[in-house]
This record gives C-alpha cells, sequence and structure tokens, in this order.
C-alpha cells in the first residue's frame, strides 16, 4: 500500500535536509529574547508589567530574609523605571566558576542566584535565578547600581549584553541594589507604557503580605508634582482583609491564623473575615506570588473551613 509519508524517505516532509545542522541551541539571553512569553507569560501589558514585578521580587526576598526595609520604585520621565532598595547589595566579587564579577552572572545568566543557597534565602519568590536576566534581556538598556562594602559599583547592559565589567564609582555609607531599565520596544510591540494602577495594586498587596516593609511608588511622568504613594503595614493579612473590605459592611474584626512547621520549614497564615455580601472574596498566595488558579493549600484550606462549621 502506497503512504504519503515521507519523512524518513527523503521527501519534502523532511528528508535529507533535516539533520543536526537544523538542530538550534540557544541559552541565555538570545534564548529570553526570542521566546520572551516562555519566560513572562506574554509581551502584552501584563508581560511588561511583570518585569519591574521580578525585580522588585528580589527586594522582597532580602526583606524575608531580614535585610531589607525599604524599596523604592519611580517611573522615570523617559518611560524607564527604577527599582531600588536598602539590602545588602548584590555581590560583585569574581565568581570562581565563571571568572567574572557575580553581578554580571546574576544579570546574563538563566538559573543562576542566591535563591539555590538555603543559607542565603530560607524562602523566595519570583522566576527562580530568572528574573533580573529575563529583565535585562528584554531591555532596551539596563544598568544596575550595588552599594555594598563601602563601594557604588555599576555596569550597563544593551538588549542584554554587557557594555564593559563593573567598575567602582565612588564611597557608599548604605547598602542596596538599583536596577534602571527602559523595555525594549522591539520585543514589547503593543506598548510600554507602565500603568501607575496596575503598580499600584501589586506593591500595596507586597506590603501587606510582608508587614514591615515600607514601598514607596513614585510617578515623575507627571508634569508638575510627582503622584507618589508609600505603602506599609504592621497588621499583615488581618489588615489586608480590613482593606479589601473597606466598602462592605463587616459582621466582626479579621480573624487571622499562624502556624509553623519548624521541621518542613513551612508557615501558613490566613485572615478572614465576614460581610452582609453574597459574593465571596478569596486570594490566596504562595511566596508572596498571587496563585491566581488557587492550589493545595486553598484547597485544605476551604476542606478545614468547612469541617470546623
Amino acid at each position: 500500500m502506497a503512504s504519503d509519508d515521507q519523512s524518513d524517505k527523503g521527501g519534502p516532509a523532511g528528508g535529507d535536509s533535516y539533520n543536526a545542522s537544523s538542530i538550534r541551541r540557544l541559552e541565555g539571553i538570545e534564548a529570553i529574547r526570542l521566546r520572551p512569553g516562555m519566560y513572562i507569560g506574554d509581551t502584552t501589558t501584563r508581560g511588561l508589567h511583570h518585569l519591574i514585578y521580578e525585580v522588585v521580587d528580589n527586594s522582597i526576598d532580602e526583606a524575608m530574609a531580614g535585610h531589607c526595609s525599604e524599596i523604592w520604585v519611580t517611573i522615570l520621565p523617559d518611560g524607564s523605571v527604577s527599582i531600588t532598595d536598602n539590602g545588602r547589595g548584590i555581590p560583585v566579587d569574581i565568581h570562581a566558576d565563571t571568572g567574572t564579577s557575580a553581578l554580571e552572572v546574576v544579570l546574563t545568566t538563566t538559573h543562576a542566584g542566591g535563591k539555590f543557597d538555603h543559607n542565603t534565602y530560607k524562602v523566595s519568590g519570583g522566576l527562580h535565578g530568572v528574573g533580573v536576566t529575563v529583565v535585562n534581556a528584554l531591555s532596551e538598556w539596563l544598568e544596575a547600581e550595588v552599594h555594598r562594602g563601602g563601594q557604588v559599583w555599576k555596569q550597563e547592559y544593551r538588549a542584554g549584553i554587557s557594555q564593559g565589567p563593573v567598575r567602582a564609582t565612588g564611597a557608599t555609607q548604605r547598602t542596596g541594589t538599583t536596577i534602571k531599565f527602559l523595555p525594549d520596544n522591539t520585543i514589547f510591540t503593543a506598548t510600554i507604557v507602565f500603568d501607575y494602577d496596575t503598580l499600584e495594586r501589586r506593591l500595596r498587596e507586597l506590603s501587606y503580605l510582608n508587614p514591615g516593609v515600607k514601598i514607596t511608588l513614585t510617578d515623575e511622568r507627571v508634569v508638575g508634582e510627582p503622584r507618589s504613594e508609600t505603602f506599609f503595614s504592621q497588621e499583615g493579612l488581618a489588615g489586608f482583609v480590613s482593606w479589601l473590605n473597606r466598602t462592605e459592611t463587616v459582621l466582626h474584626l479579621p480573624i487571622r491564623f499562624q502556624s509553623r512547621d519548624e521541621e518542613r520549614g513551612v508557615e501558613v497564615e490566613v485572615a478572614m473575615q465576614y460581610t452582609d455580601s453574597i459574593r465571596e472574596n478569596v486570594t490566596s498566595y504562595c511566596n508572596n506570588i498571587h496563585t491566581h488558579e488557587g492550589g493545595t493549600h486553598l484547597t485544605g484550606f476551604r476542606s478545614a473551613l468547612t469541617r470546623a462549621f
């Protein structure tokens, strides 16, 4: 019987043209720029704002490790963004495996970062060891400034490519990291305009999820007085629930539960409050990441609540 399948016979379906040279191997910056959706979901407004979230998540990880108390997010007049924290600062000394600065390794190598060292970060969110590399790869330009060890260190990039080695530029009395970048309009073809309200929602959320961390959002694109707001909470999830129900008629003060399994290193916190509304509003998170589709943590909570009642 004749067959239309010519893939093994040198025909047009495959044939001699499909060989080892057809297999393309992409790594690091090149792979990210070619397939950005694999790393940030898409190249629409959602993916654009995700770039900021990835950098902020690194600062939040520093805060969760006990080394950062304040984060500043600034939308600059030219449309670029600057994210600064008062953490320890990304290491700049030479990385033994690569022979280059640890800062350059973090900014150019996927799956590289302190999140894989449990002595550095016990808990972390974001794209583990990928986030800031992705931001670098998908930016027209990126500037990194590190305050560490009494020195200010700087390095610049274009489309993820280093424009020179890390260099010391002066003395400093503080510690922390500043990442400033402009998204690449050849990647984000729809828009590269950051929305203040979108960022406000996420940063406010993070301030409640990480009580004691002050986050300031400033929009310098505004003519005259820049638009600015600071998010800070000591109440944590209980305060978050109160804020979510600020326009509702509540039936009681927020109820808060917290438990920790020291052996497995798992901590769970729940806050809840009933209102006279017939609508349910449930949000769940894992390591500061909003789990829109729920998960076993939300399923377990619902089951426990049902059993309790």
